[in-house]
């Protein structure tokens, strides 16, 4: 058991492809991040194997900033200190559902409840018509592959470095940045097929690097485009940069943790 660096910052992204939200803890279950993309909108004019309206639909998407109505009651399960003393075994109490509330504001400023058709329609405006779009809710996360996402800033860093061009961490849209103790880039790529403990109680066994798509060239403020990124990701790093993994034991996770490679 080693230790190979610290939690930067943990994210979660309440509604897919929309802006993410830093937290000062998150908690992992086995079933994703507590109230990680709860929503997501899907559309008819998508194909059946991946329905999910998004910001390859809508590029305005990441610029829409969700937030919990009641965010004191929206980070952790409202029985946590019960489950902790009882796991494991035990399963985790969520939310009611209206604890968990969004609101969401749009880029120019407008505010909407998650569930209110006019977000829809400004969801929709600019995009094909033939999006009929609709909004589903989960307690699971609506993740496109594993249940948690982890990104090294040492890999940011690197990226810029070939880019030539200054790159937010926000564009990898991970759960957990690591700050790692190597200042190689690309250093959680060892990860896979091996498991790591952060904090005091959460593992994760890491499954696979994280495929990349243009999602990455999107700045997360502005809109604006880069190529280039998504380009030198392709050509060499076979087209992943992070980590995808599943969650062992929950728990807790916070900035500051540290971070054990166990095997």
């Amino acid at each position: 058991m080693a230790n190979i660096g610290t939690v930067e910052s943990v994210w979660r992204y309440p509604v897919k492809s929309m802006r993410g939200e830093e937290c000062a803890e998150i908690f992992a279950g086995f079933s994703g991040v507590y109230g990680d993309r709860m929503f997501a909108f899907q559309s008819s004019a998508n194909r059946a194997g991946f329905p999910h309206f998004t910001v390859r639909d809508q590029r305005d998407m990441l610029r829409y900033r969700p937030r919990f109505r009641y965010p004191e009651k929206s980070v952790v399960p409202p029985n946590l200190v019960h489950f902790e003393r009882n796991s494991p075994g035990a399963n985790p109490v969520y939310a009611d559902p209206a604890d968990m509330m969004l609101d969401v504001q749009t880029p120019e400023g407008q505010t909407f409840a998650i569930d209110d058709p006019a977000l829809i329609e400004s969801l929709r405006t600019g995009v094909d018509p033939r999006h009929q779009v609709n909004l589903i809710r989960s307690d699971r996360a609506i993740t496109d592959c594993r249940p948690i996402s982890l990104f090294s800033l040492q890999t940011a860093r690197q990226l810029a470095a070939e880019t030539g061009v200054a790159i937010d961490k926000r564009r990898f849209r991970a759960n957990v940045y690591l700050d790692l103790a190597s200042a190689e880039g690309f250093a959680e790529d060892r990860f896979v097929g091996r498991s790591l403990r952060l904090g005091e109680k959460a593992v994760v066994s890491v499954l696979e690097r994280d495929p990349r798509c243009s999602v990455i060239t999107i700045d997360p403020d502005t809109g604006e485009k880069l190529p280039a990124l998504l380009k030198s990701v392709a050509q060499a790093h076979g087209g992943d940069a992070g980590i995808y993994g599943a969650i062992l034991v929950e728990g807790v996770i916070r900035q500051g943790d540290s971070v054990e490679l166990l095997d």
